[in-house]
């Protein structure tokens, strides 16, 4: 009987020692260790959640939180689709360097707060203050769309009058004998205005393994322009036919001549209608007064008399 107790007891010990010895060889063998283990230490990130709340900067403490749940709150209350119409505008815009998506829609957040509090600070605590509160809300809220749909048509009004200067540019360049990308920089370096940079992004995109014609529609899909994306839509279309650049430069270039001068007559043929109102508001009611105020007060001052 003892003996079984103690071939049994035996039995067990070694079985929890087979187990034991697997696991431990199983945790070895999973852990990395050497060189791996050192390169893994080094690229290893540190999450902010692992980072006490004392050892982090006060931004990371106290700003970013709020501007996070700023930007949720504004996207909660934006249809669906906003990212995509926010990064259209930017790229209309030229995408200034401090304006973001998130950015904008953290400042739209954060501007319901400022704007309610301070319709409640002009209006006071009631049926108006609330009022003014509402008001104050909506426009800051619509305010950062409003200057960026303003900044992209400006810089869209600004392309469209360079684009000709440059294509003549680039039409001399090319006729001259340099290649089309060496024009190309030429034309970023020489003519100022959104026309350059868009220029010197497109010849950025090839030489990171775009193909020309990718580069030159994705230039067309940042603009609104018509004779921009007619200009993209001669180019591309040449690149995959294999035309000459130079033939197709110079019609383009002599287009876009034609277009510019057509715009300049339009706009001359506005000018009178333009102008028809400020003259009979602004323009006529003083010649009325010099030219029959003499006359009407003689006649007052006859018709008095009598």
């Amino acid at each position: 009987m003892m003996t079984s107790m103690l071939l049994l007891v035996g039995l067990v010990a070694i079985v929890v020692g087979l187990v034991t010895l697997v696991l431990a060889v199983s945790a070895g063998a999973s852990e990395v260790t050497g060189v791996a283990r050192s390169l893994a230490i080094i690229e290893r990130t540190v999450d902010a959640k692992e980072v006490g709340k004392a050892d982090l900067p006060a931004y990371e403490r106290l700003l970013l939180p709020m501007l996070t749940a700023a930007r949720g709150f504004a996207y909660r209350l934006s249809p669906d689709g906003t990212s995509e119409k926010m990064q259209r505008r930017l790229d209309l815009a030229g995408n200034p360097s401090s304006w973001t998506a998130e950015r904008i829609m953290a400042g739209k957040g954060a501007g319901i707060v400022v704007g309610g509090a301070l319709g409640f600070l002009f209006g006071g605590i009631g049926v108006k203050g609330l009022l003014f509160a509402l008001i104050g809300a909506a426009l800051v809220f619509f305010l950062p769309d409003l200057l960026l749909y303003n900044q992209g048509i400006k810089r869209q009004d600004q392309l469209q009058r360079g684009l000709a200067d440059a294509l003549d540019m680039l039409t001399v360049c090319v006729e001259a004998g340099q290649g089309f990308d060496a024009a190309l920089l030429q034309v970023a370096r020489s003519v100022d205005g959104p026309i350059a940079g868009e220029f010197a992004r497109v010849l950025s995109e090839v030489q990171i393994g775009k193909s020309r014609g990718e580069a030159f529609s994705s230039l067309a899909m940042r603009t609104t322009v018509p004779e921009a994306k007619n200009f993209v839509s001669a180019l591309v279309q040449a690149d995959r036919l294999g035309l000459p650049i130079a033939n197709v430069l110079r019609e383009q270039s002599s287009q876009m001549r034609l277009v510019r001068r057509q715009r300049a007559e339009e706009k001359a043929q506005k000018v009178p209608v333009k102008i028809l109102f400020p003259m009979l508001l602004c323009i006529f009611p003083a010649l009325f007064i010099v030219i029959i105020g003499p006359g009407a007060i003689s006649m007052i001052e006859t018709f008095s008399k009598i």
